[in-house]
């Protein structure tokens, strides 16, 4: 791969007439070339950033699980710090194995094979209702069914349990218990709940990406199987079937890997009855100190989801060769439903009742009422939001009363809003780079880098940063417990939205306005703020908005690196659940929630862009 673009080798001056300049007389023209404007020296100065941000947490975390950790000396017999296999034989092939390491991972495959194969079925229909039928509503279908995407997945569990909580465990019943009908532990907790509540979680991944495939089909090439005899399933199996593929294929990956660094869902439903999957057992590991082990945990999680998403990668290549051409432009056409339209139409209501109106309407509920399930007037109270005195130990006052939940609003708004702010310039930064630098070694590894976190679930990406902040390291002192290691944390997370912003909003501005003013005697500095940065604003606003709204509903990352101190709105609603007090954490997952969802609305809005037509928005 060549440092430099070509055209830069016409530009090197000869040393004589006819002589070929030496090989360090082109080192030293191009070096003077690149360091004529800063573009160069800044895109070395943000490649070293996120080689500390990105890469150096990731080695830290692979290394932790072949060195010994503070604790295991005596045991090991070897000093902190020594070459050892130990956590790799514990974690694979030791008794403890199968409780760490292989039933977390078969319970991973299972849940999320299973979800894979729900959410395909119920995708691919609503998406075929959506693009290519007279279905009643079929325009606000396609954004309402969207909405599962925009909350936390936790969400549904939190409604989840508020209806089927046994008495498998302790505080308050459950709305079904309550009313005398004792759900079974299988329905209640472990692999079926979170498998249903992933499937329709993750649906609108199918719907967006199978519905966006189905809208570039073109209708022709059906009727052409018709009339060479073709019957409606050979057209759906030999036709219709092999063009959808790569983007069936490429929903089933991305779900996967989505399942794959699923924290909040399992650990919600699948602690209580101790059903483990690799993010909880991860997070055990840590919690109970045992780093190596942790470490070989997170570097496996790591290497599958690289793997799984390396796949999707070649997909999309491979995308490209299933392509129609015709002489007169495609033709997408509307199938009648006729007398299925109305069921049909019902079908997609009772989806989304089930995966966005039922579970919102049995939070709401929950955070009013006294007694579980118990609709007569006298029973519903606004004390959980407002009240105070309440006759609880921990928490005497409604919600929106109680300190801990300002102060863990203002943690996240802080830490969250100083992450995107700056995740969004340094995007914007990134995107400058790869895209004007003449480096193109430089261009690759900061597109590249800035992209790796994407590959990575933010259970383990949690768990590298607390690998290498946990202690001092050279001048940069322990930053476990503080704001610090938040920030850092999510802006090196969030960077693969923002660097991408940056880079496709840079490949759309040509050159020619920073050359006038160039000419016109403007630096650099004053070329970025007059030019492109307001040229650019609506793009920066996107850098800043989409990690914002994905910071805000994030639960993997804090779980890990936050502490009581630095609780932000999802850890705190985790605590309350743990504590039993499940209408105030009802109440926080509601308004985490609406923040979710209207801040979705309005980068949408801001960006003129629509989420129901596409992942890429």
């Amino acid at each position: 791969m060549a440092l430099f673009s070509d055209t830069m080798k016409a530009k090197v001056p000869a040393t004589g007439a006819g002589a070929k300049p030496s090989g360090w007389q082109v080192w030293r023209y191009r070096l003077k070339v690149a360091l004529r404007e800063p573009t160069t020296l800044i895109g070395v100065l943000t490649a070293l950033l996120f080689t500390y941000l990105i890469v150096v947490p990731i080695i830290s975390i692979v290394l932790d699980s072949i060195r010994v950790q503070f604790g295991n000396e005596r045991r090991l017999g070897k000093q902190v710090g020594d070459l050892t296999f130990y956590y790799l034989d514990r974690t694979f092939f030791s008794p403890v194995a199968t409780d760490l390491f292989w039933h977390p991972l078969v319970n991973t495959l299972t849940v999320a094979f299973g979800a894979i194969a729900l959410s395909l079925v119920i995708g691919t229909i609503l998406a075929w209702l959506i693009s290519r039928t007279d279905m009643f509503g079929r325009r606000w279908f396609a954004t309402a069914l969207i909405v599962p995407y925009m909350l936390p997945a936790w969400t549904f569990a939190l409604a989840w349990m508020t209806l089927f909580k046994n008495r498998t465990i302790g505080g308050q019943p459950g709305w079904f218990e309550a009313m005398g009908m004792t759900p079974p532990d299988w329905v209640a907790y472990g692999r079926f709940p979170i498998t249903i509540i992933l499937a329709l979680h993750y649906t609108p991944f199918v719907i967006l990406l199978f519905g966006s495939a189905l809208r570039r089909f073109d209708s022709q090439l059906e009727d052409s199987a018709r009339i060479l005899g073709a019957r409606r399933y050979q057209v759906a199996l030999q036709v219709i079937l092999p063009l959808m593929r790569p983007a069936l294929l490429s929903a089933m990956v991305l779900i996967f890997a989505k399942c794959l660094g699923e924290f909040g869902v399992p650990y919600v439903l699948g602690l209580p009855v101790k059903f483990e999957v690799l993010s909880t057992s991860l997070f055990r590991s840590i919690a109970s100190r045992q780093t190596g082990v942790a470490g070989v945990v997170a570097a496996s999680i790591m290497v599958i989801g690289i793997i799984t998403l390396m796949i999707d990668a070649r997909l999309v290549r491979e995308a490209r060769r299933f392509v129609t051409i015709g002489s007169k432009g495609s033709m997408n056409r509307q199938s009648r439903l006729g007398r299925m339209r109305l069921p049909a139409t019902g079908f997609a209501a009772a989806i989304f009742l089930l995966g966005v109106g039922l579970p919102l309407l049995t939070l709401a509920l929950s955070t009013v009422m006294k007694i579980p399930a118990q609709f007569t007037l006298d029973n519903f109270t606004l004390d959980y939001w407002i009240g105070t005195n309440l006759d609880t130990v921990a928490l005497q006052t409604g919600i929106l009363f109680s300190p801990d939940l300002w102060a863990a609003a203002g943690n996240t708004l802080m830490i969250v809003g100083l992450a995107s702010l700056t995740s969004g310039i340094l995007g914007l930064f990134v995107g400058y780079v790869v895209i004007r630098t003449p480096v193109r070694a430089l261009s690759v590894y900061l597109r590249q880098v800035t992209f790796l976190p994407y590959l990575v679930p933010g259970i383990a990406f949690a768990a590298a940063y607390l690998s290498l902040f946990a202690v001092p390291r050279g001048p940069m002192p322990a930053l476990y417990g503080t704001v610090t290691i938040l920030v850092l944390a999510l802006i090196a997370d969030q960077m693969p939205y923002a660097s991408r912003a940056g880079i496709s909003a840079m490949t759309q501005l040509g050159k020619d306005p920073e050359e006038a003013a160039q000419i016109a005697g403007a630096g650099w500095l004053r070329r970025m703020i007059s030019i492109v940065i307001p040229i650019q604003k609506g793009s920066l606003v996107t850098g800043v908005l989409l990690p914002f709204i994905s910071g805000i509903k994030g639960l993997s990352l804090f779980v890990i690196l936050a502490v009581p101190s630095t609780d932000v709105l999802t850890t705190y609603s985790l605590r309350l659940v743990d504590y039993h007090y499940t209408q105030a954490a009802n109440a926080v997952v509601l308004i985490i929630a609406g923040i979710a969802y209207f801040g979705t609305l309005l980068a949408q809005k801001l960006t003129r862009t629509n989420l129901a037509e596409g992942l890429g928005s």
